[in-house]
């Protein structure tokens, strides 16, 4: 048995935003909605063509240029950031503890000034991170080039048809100059996550059955899948349908506790201990606790929470995806919540 070692998505295990959508909110005429349409597209690309070379969480690439022709920069989106940071309840305790007890990592699509921001926050170390870096000031941007891509945010929310952002997406901007903003972006999404985790791996010689993986949405579909296929833990987070089917572990939760006593299981013990403990809570909480080596600080904090924890199996999946859809919405607010 190797070294334990966790990694975490960012945006939902750690945080309540969506900063990328709250940028859009802030910058864009119609930010929000445009950001949901352009989200929404990205999904069908990701999960249902499967599009080759395409990796979920490509939104954030493809807004790029709508944010700079509504001026974006790198000052004010790095301020923003910093201003706007929530955290779920617990977070900055649980990246505390993940820090001492193993290596801790957090891979995230997120924007790299947002990733800044939270390790701000929390202390934690950045060098720790994987995100989506960009640089938007190294992108200028022709009078008229903005004028064409407010139309085209005009058009995408009123005709948010998939021909029509096909044709924006692929054959008008790419012709456009700031269509290299789109190209120079390498999102760290889907894929792009599994191979930051392979990564980490590499660097530290780390063994796969070793990873604790936690996620909560589509981005997080290959590192779930290759946590749970290997021997790991893959914990869904008021996870989404994607990443419930994915996972081998569902927490629903309002506090980021039950993370960190499932952590500690696993580092001190192993995947076998941590299974047997989550199908015990799933039957009965209270008792759970008593009968196996938690962390009494967690314990007591635990109480104060509403948690769920549940083994994913065939026949609670569709009762998962339902409840964890639901808070997720509840936590994290009916827009974002809604996400993919």
């Amino acid at each position: 048995m190797g070294k334990k070692f966790f990694v975490t998505d960012c945006e939902g295990p750690i945080s309540v935003n969506d900063n990328a959508f709250e940028l859009a909110g802030h910058f864009i005429e119609n930010g929000e909605k445009f950001f949901q349409i352009v989200s929404h597209y990205d999904d069908v690309l990701a999960d249902e063509i499967k599009r080759p070379g395409y990796n979920a969480g490509s939104t954030l690439k493809l807004i790029l240029p709508f944010l700079k022709a509504y001026g974006a920069t790198n000052k004010n989106m790095m301020e923003f950031s910093s201003e706007n940071v929530l955290l779920i309840p617990g977070a900055r305790a649980t990246l505390g503890l993940m820090q001492f007890l193993m290596p801790a990592y957090i891979v995230s699509t997120s924007y790299e000034p947002y990733i800044k921001a939270l390790c701000d926050l929390t202390n934690f170390s950045f060098n720790h991170c994987y995100c989506t870096r960009l640089d938007m000031d190294s992108h200028p941007l022709r009078d008229e080039e903005r004028d064409k891509l407010m139309e085209f945010v005009s058009s995408i929310v009123s005709n948010p048809d998939f021909n029509n952002l096909e044709r924006i997406f692929w054959e008008d901007i790419p012709r456009m100059k700031i269509g290299s903003l789109i190209e120079e972006v390498n999102p760290v999404g889907g894929l792009a996550k599994k191979e930051a985790v392979l990564d980490i791996m590499a660097k530290n010689g780390f063994q796969a059955s070793d990873l604790m993986y936690v996620g909560d949405s589509i981005t997080d579909v290959q590192p779930l899948q290759y946590a749970k296929e290997n021997g790991g833990i893959a914990l869904s987070f008021n996870g989404n349908e994607f990443a419930l089917d994915n996972a081998s572990l569902a927490v629903i939760t309002d506090n980021t506790v039950i993370t960190s006593m499932i952590a500690d299981l696993f580092n001190r013990y192993n995947k076998e201990l941590v299974m047997e403990f989550a199908k015990s809570f799933g039957r009965d909480p209270e008792k759970a606790v008593k009968d196996y080596p938690v962390n009494p600080q967690l314990t007591f904090k635990l109480a104060e929470t509403n948690t769920r924890l549940e083994v994913v199996t065939k026949d609670n999946l569709d009762e998962l995806k339902e409840d964890s859809s639901k808070f997720r919405k509840k936590v994290r607010g009916e827009s974002i919540g809604g996400l993919g």
